[in-house]
């Protein structure tokens, strides 16, 4: 038996962090929230979403931490700091830390303290409007997300410099 490989054990739970988390991500951009917006009640919408997207919240928020921890445990071991100076060759190093501080800034400030109410507020006045508004915001992230992760999945078995 092989010893300790703690840096095999940290990649390997960061993959699954990121998986579970983008994945989560597509799912909810891609099949709950048009599944929401197919009520005939515009009003029921916004109460579905949140209602089944809250189950994936908790999902979501335990998988942006481990997804940190093990990114950051990854950036320590390989003692990598310098590749935040090089931006053209290690891009997606940024677009990690990018992604998961948008994620985390929505997942433990603004959606807990901001976007709840806001959205409630929102959807009183338009909700058609509101959901479609959680739709764009979804795309838009889930498209930055998935561009980051090809271009950390490439970059990390040395390809794609700028």
């Amino acid at each position: 038996m092989t010893g300790f490989n703690d840096f095999a054990i940290a990649r390997a739970l960061h993959v699954f962090a990121v998986l579970l988390w983008i994945g989560g991500v597509a799912f909810v951009t891609m099949v709950l929230i048009p599944a929401c917006r197919a009520q005939a009640e515009a009003a029921s919408q916004l109460e579905l979403f949140e209602r089944l997207e809250h189950r994936f919240a908790a999902i979501a928020r335990w998988s942006v931490l481990l997804a940190g921890a093990s990114g950051l445990w990854l950036t320590w071991r390989l003692d990598a700091w310098s590749r935040f100076a090089d931006l053209a060759g290690w891009w997606w190093m940024h677009g990690m830390v990018a992604v998961w501080t948008i994620f985390a800034l929505m997942l433990f400030v603004l959606e807990p303290f901001v976007l709840h109410k806001l959205f409630q507020a929102h959807a009183r006045r338009d909700p058609l409007g509101t959901m479609a508004r959680i739709q764009r915001v979804h795309v838009v992230l889930l498209t930055f997300s998935l561009i980051v992760v090809i271009g950390a999945v490439v970059g990390s078995h040395g390809g794609w410099r700028f």
